[in-house]
């Protein structure tokens, strides 16, 4: 039960980190602002808020049981995967970990993507809220591709489970933009100070995250590939 919920609160805790990391983080902003155009309306301005969330959920949704049920419905791919999936960890959790504290995929800042898109939305209505979770949640760049695919993927794998761990990093990738959604249905005064905490929380974030990946990737290598403890 213990390992269900460590599980269940990493592949949360992936698509926070995942949301608040500055390629999505572009994107997010891009969704606020197209949500923001009806602030004067304060239950749509909610109700764009939860269908950005279903639209990024439904991807990553999507994904994982195709990633997940491709890879384990294969006799051969699941055998090998459940011998080798710890030894593929290790070096895998260290190349994420460099992701995330910047040695590597950096420059790629996702904004003029994410401005095009808001454009196109605008003209969908409270629908477009929608449209935008699903091509942001697809628009994938370094550190956003190394979380699913790195880190979440072979979670999901290693537990079996193709619908929960990637539901929960869907969520956890829009909780920002429902945030947001909340403050500016109950008053827009507050947005500034709550961007300003994101923005520095999010540095420390991605670097003890990185930091704890590159030493439990380590750890994973020099157990089950050199079987040094």
């Amino acid at each position: 039960m213990s390992e269900f919920f460590i599980g269940a609160g990493t592949a949360l805790w992936l698509g926070i980190l995942t949301s608040i990391s500055p390629c999505p983080l572009a994107t997010n902003i891009a969704a606020v602002s197209y949500i923001g155009k009806r602030v004067d309306r304060p239950r749509s301005v909610i109700a764009s808020g939860l269908l950005y969330t279903l639209g990024r959920t439904l991807v990553y949704l999507v994904l994982g049981v195709l990633l997940v049920q491709s890879l384990l419905s294969a006799p051969h791919i699941s055998h090998w995967l459940q011998k080798y999936i710890m030894k593929i960890l290790g070096p895998l959790l260290v190349l994420v970990g460099m992701v995330l504290l910047g040695l590597i995929g950096r420059g790629f800042t996702g904004s003029g993507v994410a401005d095009a898109t808001r454009d196109r939305a605008d003209r969908m209505g409270i629908w477009g809220a929608g449209f935008l979770g699903i091509v942001f949640a697809l628009a994938f760049c370094p550190v956003s591709a190394a979380l699913f695919f790195g880190s979440l993927v072979p979670l999901a794998v290693k537990s079996g489970s193709g619908i929960l761990h990637p539901a929960l990093y869907g969520i956890g990738t829009a909780l920002p933009v429902v945030t947001f959604s909340i403050l500016l249905a109950s008053g827009a005064h507050y947005l500034g100070k709550v961007f300003g905490g994101i923005t520095r929380f999010e540095l420390w974030a991605r670097r003890i995250t990185g930091a704890v990946f590159i030493g439990i990737g380590i750890y994973f290598t020099l157990e089950y590939i050199f079987h040094l403890f």
